[in-house]
């Protein structure tokens, strides 16, 4: 004898089908980890990682002290997103450049206007605490952010091959390219926009120095 089917109550039958529907907190989960992020990279920059606490972190992003491990186990975690941030940011405004048809004359000059604009507008606070801050990290953390930055300066290699092999260079390759980088890199500590000079400016002084005028 088959067993007779109970009939849905009424509730059941009215339930809606698919994920239920995220409650007011839980949509604005997502802004409140962003607003952390934010808060955390403008914190380490103005007070350094050791000298910021969670407890400041939580205060700036307007969320109770203890509501920050909600979304980070530790201030070390949120550390590493910051910093994964500046440099997948960085990485991917980089590819941007690269895509375009450029000369490699044309290339070097808008990879150095663009990392003077990463550094000093969009992304400064984000890549002070890369430049300055992942020692805190640890050694597992340390080595993707390398691996990253490693991978955003040898996107640089071939336009500067390119510019040793019709002599405009005025260094070889692998030197070039430690000294591009840490003059770009020291901007950071000393630029004012404030004193005048412009990010074109800029580039069109570090331009100077690494290329002759015409090739040699």
């Amino acid at each position: 004898m088959c067993a007779t089917r109970s009939r849905p109550t009424s509730a059941a039958a009215k339930r809606p089908r698919g994920r239920p529907r995220k409650t007011p907190d839980q949509r604005d989960d997502g802004n409140r980890r962003q607003d952390l992020i934010q808060a955390a990279a403008n914190l380490f920059r103005r007070h350094g990682f050791n000298g910021t606490s969670t407890r400041h972190i939580a205060f700036a992003a307007g969320m109770h002290s203890g509501s920050l491990f909600c979304h980070f186990k530790s201030k070390e975690a949120l550390l590493y997103e910051v910093i994964q941030r500046g440099m997948r940011s960085a990485l991917a405004r980089q590819t941007i450049v690269l895509r375009g048809k450029h000369d490699a004359a044309a290339a070097l000059r808008q990879l150095i206007r663009l990392h003077f604009e990463t550094l000093l507008e969009t992304n400064s606070d984000f890549m002070w605490a890369v430049l300055y801050e992942s020692r805190a990290l640890n050694t597992r953390q340390l080595r993707l952010i390398e691996e990253l930055q490693s991978n955003y300066e040898a996107a640089w290699t071939p336009v500067l091959h390119e510019l040793a092999s019709t002599g405009c260079l005025r260094a070889e390759v692998p030197l070039a390219r430690h000294l591009i980088f840490g003059s770009l890199n020291w901007s950071l500590q000393w630029f004012d926009a404030k004193n005048g000079a412009s990010l074109d400016d800029l580039t069109d002084a570090m331009v100077a120095l690494v290329m002759h005028d015409t090739p040699r």
